[in-house]
């Protein structure tokens, strides 16, 4: 394994980190309801970060806003995505909701590894039965019977445990509900994905003006959260409406609004990570091991739901749970790394 190829992952690991850990501040979140607090940490995660990495793509002595204007192709196919994964990311809140940080990234995370690796290959004419192709295909089979196995040892857990250690773990616990939402999440969230290879004329064309491999491709990601935040800031705008609950953003003492945009920020910058991270040690993967490149949707996913687990166990939300769930719960994520290094094997 090439440096590049070690620096590439390891860029993609901690910002998988950082994404996984981005649902642990809403614990300090006070007062405001739940579309409160998603609104708020969405302008952090979806416009105001993504801004800053663009900046950092757009080329010397041009403006992001004449880069684009300039570079039009590619606009509104990442946006449109970037609105459909926007379903994908709102349900992903409310599968966390209702299943737990655990339960629900794996589920969700699942499909959207496996779609999001898969139909861009499809797209560019892959051949997924040969070759480079037929290597990432067994990944992407690897990666899914890990989280099936995690979502098994979930289905164990909810068994095993009354409603009471249900409610305990996680407030709104419910299982058909979440599960539904997060099948829809994990659909809808590869969009992210395909946002991104809409936008490849514009990475290149970053590259060509000389903006550093690095950051080429952080103005296409700016767009597809951008697209994300029009259907969450939809959703929770209607939700404050319904649920009279608009009033909670200044009502709060000002000590107790302050933290709650800091807890935002933090949640929105970690979440981000995971998207900055990706389009760095992309850049590294891209000429060391063609094959890790295509596959490092499916990586970035994967790691994802192991560090989600382990927030999980850390948060408790396993707790009750029989030694049989704890040794299939731990299969799955042993079955998710061999997915991870399989590729740098194989490639």
């Amino acid at each position: 394994m090439t440096g590049a190829i070690i620096l590439g992952l390891l860029i993609i690991t901690i910002g998988s980190f950082g994404q996984s850990s981005s649902y642990v501040p809403i614990n300090k979140i006070k007062t405001w309801s739940w579309e409160c607090f998603w609104l708020v940490q969405g302008i952090f995660a979806y416009l105001l970060f993504p801004l800053c990495g663009a900046l950092l793509g757009t080329p010397e002595g041009v403006g992001l806003f004449e880069f684009y204007s300039t570079n039009k192709a590619a606009i509104v196919p990442s946006i449109v995505y970037g609105i459909l994964w926007g379903v994908g990311g709102l349900t992903f809140g409310l599968s966390m909701r209702y299943l737990g940080v655990a339960l629900g990234q794996s589920i969700a995370l699942g499909l959207c590894s496996g779609l999001g690796t898969l139909i861009p290959a499809l797209m560019k004419g892959d051949d997924l039965f040969h070759g480079e192709g037929l290597i990432l295909l067994i990944g992407v089979c690897i990666t899914l019977a890990g989280i099936c196995v995690i979502g098994y040892a979930g289905s164990l857990r909810a068994k095993n445990m009354t409603e009471e250690e249900k409610r305990a773990a996680i407030k709104d616990f419910a299982l058909t509900k979440g599960l539904l939402i997060a099948v829809l999440c994990g659909v809808m969230s590869a969009c992210f994905s395909l946002g991104l290879e809409a936008g490849a004329g514009l990475k290149q064309a970053a590259l060509d003006a000389g903006v550093k491999t690095l950051f080429a491709e952080l103005p296409v990601t700016l767009l597809v959260t951008f697209g994300g935040f029009i259907t969450n800031a939809a959703y929770c705008i209607w939700q404050n409406v319904k649920n009279k609950t608009g009033k909670e953003y200044l009502s709060v003492p000002s000590n107790v609004l302050l933290s709650n945009i800091l807890f935002c920020a933090l949640a929105g910058i970690l979440w981000y990570s995971q998207f900055f991270g990706l389009a760095i040690g992309k850049s590294f993967l891209e000429n060391a091991s063609p094959v890790l490149f295509a596959f490092s949707w499916c990586i970035l996913m994967s790691l994802n739901v192991l560090f989600s687990n382990l927030w999980g166990i850390i948060l408790k939300e396993w707790k009750g749970s029989g030694k049989k769930t704890i040794v299939v719960l731990v299969s799955g994520l042993v079955i998710l790394l061999i997915s991870i290094f399989f590729p740098t094997v194989m490639g």
